[in-house]
């Protein structure tokens, strides 16, 4: 009998596909084959002053509106990216599309090859978004039940540190999540650094996942292998 733990088969292709995406090979990213098979254009950064222009970020006394998936008509497709745990031999997958106004970040999780996380992540920002003048993030969302993680990164380096906020969800209830800056772990794959400090003038990308790893060894009590969904309506710069 098969279970989670047994080892499946390591999609290869997937792997290559995740780190050309995000610009990791260079070289294999900018070949017109490449780019036909993604289905997506593979610059791997994001214009923001192109998405300022697009009223894609807008601004009022208090807050930021990052991206608003009401009004949006964004293409996902060249912002967001899944970064599964087939970055370490793992086979869980997800994706992340607009539905109904909502972005839905859903997909399966699988412990399988010792793996056990999915995610999506921005490309970077080009320049990096200055949110030096707020004191958090806020995030308008529906869930599951389960756990999951916003990270933001301040450094552009592809595998560099994120900081950190894990967040319960009740299922099929909408809720608001309020993230406070100086709330962030500092992390380098769910390993803590102590001595990092978030620059929150220089956000190069942000990330959502769902992980069976907390920090530091220990596991998300709420992890439950499967299929799973995020709604997202909306994700803002707030002010106290």
């Amino acid at each position: 009998m098969t279970t989670e733990k047994d080892s499946k088969s390591w999609d290869f292709g997937r792997f290559v596909k995740t780190l050309a995406y995000f610009g990791v090979v260079p070289l294999l990213s900018n070949l017109d084959w490449f780019q036909q098979l993604l289905g997506s254009k593979t610059n791997p950064k994001l214009d923001t002053q192109k998405i300022m222009n697009g009223d894609r970020l807008t601004e009022n006394s208090l807050n930021l509106t990052l991206f608003d998936f009401r009004h949006s008509a964004q293409d996902l497709q060249n912002i967001w990216g899944a970064v599964d745990d087939v970055v370490m031999g793992g086979v869980s997958q997800s994706d992340i599309k607009i539905s109904d106004g909502k972005a839905i970040f859903s997909g399966n999780v699988s412990s399988a090859n010792s793996g056990g996380f999915a995610s999506v992540r921005t490309r970077n920002f080009d320049p990096p978004m200055n949110l030096a003048g707020y004191d958090g993030i806020e995030l308008n969302i529906k869930g599951d039940g389960l756990r999951y993680k916003f990270l933001v990164r301040s450094e552009s380096r592809w595998d560099g540190i994120g900081y950190s906020f894990s967040f319960d969800t009740d299922a099929d209830k909408w809720m608001k999540i309020r993230i406070p800056f100086t709330n962030m772990i500092p992390v380098f794959r769910a390993k803590v650094v102590p001595d990092a400090h978030l620059n929150s003038s220089q956000i190069h990308a942000i990330q959502l996942m769902l992980s069976k790893f907390e920090y530091d060894g220990g596991l998300n009590p709420h992890f439950k292998a499967g299929n799973f969904q995020l709604q997202i309506d909306s994700i803002t710069a707030y002010r106290n």
